[in-house]
C-alpha cells in the first residue's frame, strides 16, 4: 500500500500527459474531420466573428471616407475652376464665330477704303431690339464732330465690300458720341438708284422700316435695285451703300412711286462702327 502511495503522484502526471497527447492528436489541424463538439462551438463563434469583422470593416471604411473628404473637396474645386475656364473660352469662340462676317468685312473695308476711319465701340443703346439710336466710346478728343457719318463694312457681293451707311453723329462729348441711324423715325437720307441713277428720299419709321419715294413717279425702279447715298443736302457723304429695294408700290391717287428698302446693315447687331469725318 505504501508503494502505491509512493507512485501515486507519478501516475497522475503520466495520466494527464497521456490525456493531453490524445487531445492534441484529436485537435490536430491535419485532421480531415472535426468532432461534433468542435462543430457546435464553431457554429456559435462564427456569427459572432462575422459580426465583429463587419463592424470593424464599416468603422474602417468610415474613417477612410472621412479622410478622403478633404481630398475630394479639393479635386472638386479644381474641376470647377477648369470648367469655368473652358466655359469662358467657349463663349469667346462663340463670340468670334458670331462676328466672323463682320470682322472679315471690316478687314476688307480697311484695305480698300479711301476714307480715314475712326474706329469706335458701341457702349449703349436706347431700349428696343433695334440700334436706331446708340452711344459710342469716342468723341471730341478723338476728332469726332457732330454731323460726321457713321458706317460699317458691308458685303455688296462676294467680291466687293463697301461702306454701308449706319447714320450720323447727332451729339458729342469729350469721350463719347450719340448716333442716330437711318432707320430712326426722325431720319431722312437722299439716295440714287445705281442701275438708273434715279433719285429720291428715304425715311426711318417707328417700326424701324426704311422706306421712301422717288422724285420721278415714272422712274424705272424694281425689286433688287441697289441704292447709294446721293450726297444731296450734304447730310451724308456721296456713294455710301444704303441697301436694296425690297418692294415697289405706286397707287393711282399717289403722284409718287414709293419703295421699301432692306438696309445693308443689320440694325439688330451693331458691335463696332467707323466714323468718317465730314
Amino acid at each position: 500500500m505504501s508503494r502505491l502511495k509512493k507512485y501515486k503522484d507519478r501516475m497522475i502526471v503520466t495520466t494527464v500527459a497521456i490525456i493531453l497527447l490524445v487531445i492534441i492528436g484529436i485537435t490536430s489541424s491535419e485532421r480531415m474531420n472535426i468532432t461534433g463538439f468542435e462543430k457546435s462551438i464553431g457554429n456559435i463563434i462564427s456569427p459572432i466573428e462575422k459580426l465583429f469583422f463587419n463592424v470593424g470593416k464599416s468603422v474602417s471604411d468610415i474613417f477612410s471616407t472621412i479622410g478622403s473628404i478633404g481630398k475630394y473637396r479639393e479635386e472638386n474645386e479644381q474641376l470647377k475652376k477648369k470648367i469655368a475656364v473652358l466655359e469662358e473660352k467657349n463663349r469667346e469662340y462663340e463670340d468670334i464665330i458670331g462676328k466672323t462676317d463682320f470682322l472679315r468685312n471690316e478687314a476688307r473695308l480697311k484695305e480698300k477704303t479711301n476714307y480715314k476711319l475712326i474706329d469706335a465701340q458701341v457702349i449703349g443703346k436706347e431700349p428696343g431690339n433695334w440700334f436706331d439710336r446708340f452711344i459710342i466710346d469716342k468723341g471730341l478728343n478723338d476728332g469726332i464732330k457732330k454731323g460726321d457719318t457713321v458706317i460699317q463694312g458691308v458685303e455688296v457681293n462676294r467680291s466687293l465690300v463697301q461702306e454701308g451707311v449706319i447714320g450720323r453723329i447727332t451729339d458729342v462729348g469729350d469721350n463719347w458720341a450719340k448716333v442716330s441711324s437711318i432707320v430712326d423715325e426722325g431720319s431722312n437720307i437722299s439716295f440714287r438708284v445705281a442701275r438708273t441713277q434715279d433719285g429720291g428720299i428715304l425715311s426711318g419709321s417707328v417700326d424701324n422700316k426704311l422706306s421712301g419715294y422717288l422724285f420721278d413717279n415714272k422712274a424705272d425702279v424694281k425689286k433688287g435695285d441697289k441704292l447709294f447715298t446721293s450726297g444731296l443736302g450734304e447730310a451724308y457723304l456721296k456713294d455710301l451703300y444704303i441697301g436694296e429695294v425690297k418692294e415697289v408700290a405706286k397707287k393711282e391717287e399717289d403722284l409718287m412711286k414709293r419703295v421699301v428698302v432692306t438696309p445693308a446693315v443689320d440694325f439688330k447687331k451693331i458691335y463696332r462702327v467707323h466714323i468718317i469725318s465730314n
